[in-house]
């Protein structure tokens, strides 16, 4: 997790990074902190608690320096604490780095070290680096250069050398005050061009309001940063040309735009994001396009099983895309979470085509599967809304969700965007293998092009959700029931429900209920239904009469004609496919979710605990 930002230039730096942080700090806010180069002395200012904190620090204006790092942390070792807070200076103040990832060697690192004399101020693994940096510096073969830039550079190459885990380091020093010194390994980093000046973020959009061109960072690889030059190192420190990649996010897009979180702005943009991800891929009347993939019918007649992996919510959109492709393409499909799929030996090999669903693109569980799948002779392929990212890097293929920017910590647009385009993938493959009715793939798309419209219908009439919300947020259980892809949906709805209302819920296929979860249902707990295919209206309402007749309040969510059967409220949505119905029905419950926290009064956009990218295993 973690944000880092770095500057170089003639301007005063600490503006800068602190507006780097807030724009990262869905990425970690436990503390936050920068170090700039001051009349050859570094200076360190950081705190407890999130980066606006900052700007009280006795000081924080008074600092001059023109170059600087930055990092807003989530807590990974040692608790949330100043002395735990980066950046991390060695025991002689020549050396201070900020750092993303986890070191996982560090305590035998810190031990070497203690050894060797040094001191430990703070329970991070992060400590270890520039004390390694420095104990490169003056030991071993760098120690001997006579240039003071090369040494520093082979000081950083030989410290990560020693390093096990997962990183993106900056590292500054007085001895070079005219350079910052990068690196990473399985943790994004980018490096944003400017005229006489250049910035240095985990995540573009921490710097797009500065530039839109940027290098993007391979694994292992090195980059001296000064305000009129960038220069690229392989893991021999060969130097190396790297092209520059212009981003067309625009850097408005990553504010409010007057709604009153982030969350609630991504909620009411699903419609441009699904409009944008179908984008040029299809039109009626013509087949689906991907021109930015060359998969042949040979290859896919050869495909006997797909596997999908990912993580939380990512993982949700794979189960529903799962019901999508086994119904148009008639190949198996397994939903794997990346965590679990890469340490139980999948039975993978080059019949098996392997999709990976990552918002952010640096997910470090799903990168490792991937690598994991590739090792065994499978195809890649790889769904992101990250152009460049690790992910999209490391896969065979690679295809991109339009989202633009999510910063709230709980992914709704992204998640929608992510279903419209395994739908028509699905689509795609299902043309090529000729496997489905092109009638029927001819409706699908014409309900695909509705929905954006059909959004809009659910987003102009809250006051249902709002009302439910406020005779609901006190409460400390809730369950969600559906059947086929309403269960996959209600496993959306469950989640979101907990990341930012921190109200206990459980997501069961309805058909389970009698099966030990009905054994929790009591008086007033409430419980949300979703009904959207016609042909299980019968056997999902029989199922919430089980809860009703037990005195749980009830929700349902439908697009279809139902009975009186007393339930509490009705949420109508349009009706649609059901195979991309929850695009629609998961609309109520991240609105329900978000007006739940807000009447518990909530941090919504940052929830406890979690960080936006997650990338640490």
């Amino acid at each position: 997790m973690c944000g880092i930002v770095g500057y170089i230039g003639s301007k005063k730096a600490t503006p800068v990074l602190i507006d780097g942080l807030l724009s990262l700090e869905y990425r970690g806010y436990d503390s936050a902190g920068i170090a700039t180069i001051e009349k050859d002395v570094i200076k360190v200012m950081k705190d407890k608690g999130r980066v606006s904190n900052l700007n009280n620090l006795e000081g924080i204006n008074d600092l001059e320096g023109t170059v600087g790092i930055a990092h807003t942390r989530w807590a990974t070792h040692g608790k949330p604490s100043k002395e735990n807070s980066h950046p991390h200076m060695d025991n002689s103040g020549t050396f201070a780095v900020v750092h993303n990832g986890i070191i996982e060697n560090y305590s035998e690192l810190k031990e070497f070290l203690t050894e060797k004399g040094y001191k430990f101020l703070s329970q991070t693994d992060t400590e270890v680096i520039p004390n390694l940096i420095h104990y490169y510096y003056t030991n071993g073969p760098v120690s001997v250069l006579k240039d003071e830039k090369e040494k520093f550079l082979g000081a950083v190459k030989s410290a990560t050398y020693d390093l096990k885990g997962s990183y993106a380091i900056e590292a500054i020093s007085p001895i070079c005050p005219d350079e910052v010194i990068v690196v990473r390994k399985d943790s994004p980093l980018v490096i944003g061009k400017g005229n006489g000046e250049n910035y240095i973020a985990s995540d573009i959009p921490a710097v797009l309001k500065y530039t839109k061109e940027f290098y993007l960072l391979d694994d292992n690889e090195f980059a001296v940063v000064s305000k009129d030059n960038v220069k690229f190192y392989d893991n021999s420190l060969t130097e190396h040309n790297k092209a520059i990649k212009n981003i067309e996010w625009d850097a408005n897009a990553a504010g409010k735009d007057g709604f009153e979180d982030y969350m609630l702005k991504e909620i009411f943009e699903q419609p441009t994001a699904i409009r944008e991800t179908i984008g040029s891929r299809f039109r009626l009347g013509e087949k689906c396009s991907f021109d930015d993939i060359e998969i042949s019918k040979e290859y896919l007649e050869s495909v006997n099983k797909i596997f999908i992996v990912a993580c939380g919510t990512a993982m949700h959109a794979g189960l529903v895309g799962k019901n999508i492709i086994e119904n148009l393409c008639k190949i198996p499909t397994e939903v794997d979470i990346a965590s679990e799929f890469r340490y139980r030996d999948p039975i993978i090999d080059e019949h098996t085509l392997c999709i990976y669903i990552s918002q952010s693109g640096e997910t470090a569980d799903t990168i490792a599967a991937l690598k994991l799948a590739k090792s065994k002779g499978a195809r890649t392929l790889a769904i992101s809304n990250v152009i460049g990212s690790s992910i999209t890097r490391e896969a065979d293929y690679s295809i991109y969700t339009h989202a633009g920017p999510e910063i709230a910590v709980a992914s709704t647009k992204a998640y929608t965007s992510q279903v419209v385009l395994i739908a028509i993938l699905a689509m795609h493959f299902a043309e090529i293998l000729e496997s489905c009715d092109s009638a029927e793939i001819e409706k699908l798309k014409s309900d695909m092009i509705d929905l954006p419209s059909k959004i809009e219908k659910i987003l102009d009439d809250t006051e249902v959700i709002k009302e439910f919300a406020n005779k609901v947020y006190t409460e400390k259980d809730m369950f969600f029931l559906g059947r086929g892809t309403d269960y996959n949906v209600a496993l959306e709805g469950s989640l979101k429900l907990k990341e930012i209302s921190y109200i206990h819920s459980e997501a069961y296929a309805a058909g389970e209920l009698k099966h030990g979860p009905i054994a929790l249902i009591e008086n007033g707990v409430t419980v949300i239904g979703i009904i959207t295919n016609p042909k299980l209206v019968e056997k999902s309402i029989s199922n919430i009469q089980e809860v009703i007749t037990r005195g749980a309040k009830t929700l349902i969510i439908t697009n279809q004609i139902l009975p009186n059967s007393h339930f509490d409220y009705v949420i109508n949505i349009p009706e649609t496919n059901p195979l991309i119905s929850p695009i629609l029905s998961v609309i109520p419950m991240q609105l329900l979710s978000y007006y739940i926290s807000k009447s518990k009064g909530l941090d919504v956009d940052k929830p406890r605990n979690l960080a936006k990218s997650v990338t640490v295993e």
